[in-house]
């Protein structure tokens, strides 16, 4: 399947399928494919919708931002010097797709030369919707992923979750070690069926051992929260109240046009579920050598889905400490203060460059 071009973008020989305009010219579709999202996600200045082409024959939508050359640290002068950064790909989590990183971590990230991929899952954003009554299961989503990063994207990148994006994420990281990749190569092994990373944040993540603890917290000590959640995810009542998706994925703060913006796009982003969560248990990511990877865990203080107790699991199994971000709702990446989240991830990424682990 052709990619389509939204929006003008240097060349890009990652995508066997996306032909850019000619410089003389504006922006063209190489196939007229029209958005399966009725409230489509208007792409920012520098970003491209491309698909990439699954085994299966489905194809899912990536938007892409390549990273700038001008270092903002450095008074956004350029550097001929410096090497290229770590890529970022980023994973959505339930209701969301591409469209929730491009919104503000994807620009701020370029911003200081990091090309950045934003996958929408199948069944999800403007991606093909395969048979069934879940988009897939924890593994296939993970080998979709694998599938995009082994064929487009050309060394080891940061992989980054939100939500169930980021028990995704986990999945993949033990599917590393289930490949003997206990070392870290110095090139880049694409034969691989997933590649190696150069690190892996969760933010907000569902921990490791799924969902169900975190219900069953929620049921015995804070009874009135868990209807609440219930309702709003279970029930998607976040998609008809605008008072329930507030409390449930942004900040008090936030203002109301941004939230029902945003709920416009969540309740188009997922035609079906990411997951069928009754068979979810059977294929709960297994545990890893610690110290096997570079891992950052991302909470928020005023999340209203994951817990603190969550967020703690997560870090543990991974051999590291959390990092909760204050006065920062579940959606750290739209939230009214995204830029606290993503400085802390830019220092993290700034750590792997100095120790040059990939």
């Amino acid at each position: 399947m052709a990619a389509v071009l939204l929006s003008s973008q240097p060349k890009s020989p990652l995508f066997l399928t996306f032909k850019p305009p000619q410089k003389t010219k504006k922006p063209v579709a190489v196939l007229n494919r029209s958005h399966k999202m009725r409230v489509p996600y208007q792409l920012n200045k520098g970003q491209s919708r491309l698909f990439h082409n699954l085994p299966s024959g489905l194809s899912m939508e990536v938007i892409f931002q390549k990273g700038l050359v001008n270092d903002p640290d450095e008074g956004g002068k350029k550097s001929s010097t410096k090497p290229p950064q770590v890529p970022l790909v980023f994973i959505h989590g339930s209701f969301h797709a591409a469209w929730c990183w491009a919104e503000h971590w994807m620009p701020f990230f370029s911003g200081y030369g990091y090309d950045c991929y934003a996958i929408s899952l199948l069944g999800q954003g403007e991606s093909d919707t395969p048979m069934g009554p879940a988009s897939g299961t924890l593994q296939t989503h993970t080998t979709d992923v694998a599938d995009f990063i082994r064929k487009e994207v050309r060394v080891p990148p940061v992989l980054l979750g939100h939500s169930f994006g980021g028990l995704i994420v986990q999945s993949y990281i033990s599917n590393m070690t289930s490949q003997d990749l206990s070392h870290k190569p110095s090139s880049y092994e694409k034969d691989n069926s997933h590649p190696t990373l150069a690190g892996a944040v969760l933010v907000c993540s569902v921990p490791p051992s799924g969902n169900s603890g975190l219900v069953w917290r929620y049921l015995l000590t804070k009874p009135i929260a868990a209807f609440k959640v219930t309702l709003s995810l279970a029930a998607k009542a976040f998609a008809t109240s605008l008072p329930l998706c507030k409390e449930t994925f942004f900040s008090a703060g936030m203002e109301d046009h941004l939230v029902q913006s945003y709920q416009e796009l969540m309740k188009e982003s997922s035609r079906m579920p990411l997951f069928d969560l009754k068979t979810l248990n059977a294929s709960l990511p297994p545990s890893v050598p610690r110290n096997f990877i570079e891992v950052l865990v991302l909470g928020a203080t005023d999340d209203f889905i994951v817990d603190g107790e969550g967020l703690s699991e997560t870090a543990h199994f991974y051999g590291v400490q959390p990092v909760c971000v204050e006065g920062v709702a579940h959606d750290m990446m739209l939230d009214t203060s995204w830029e606290k989240g993503a400085l802390v991830i830019l220092s993290w990424l700034k750590g792997l460059d100095k120790q040059n682990i990939y």
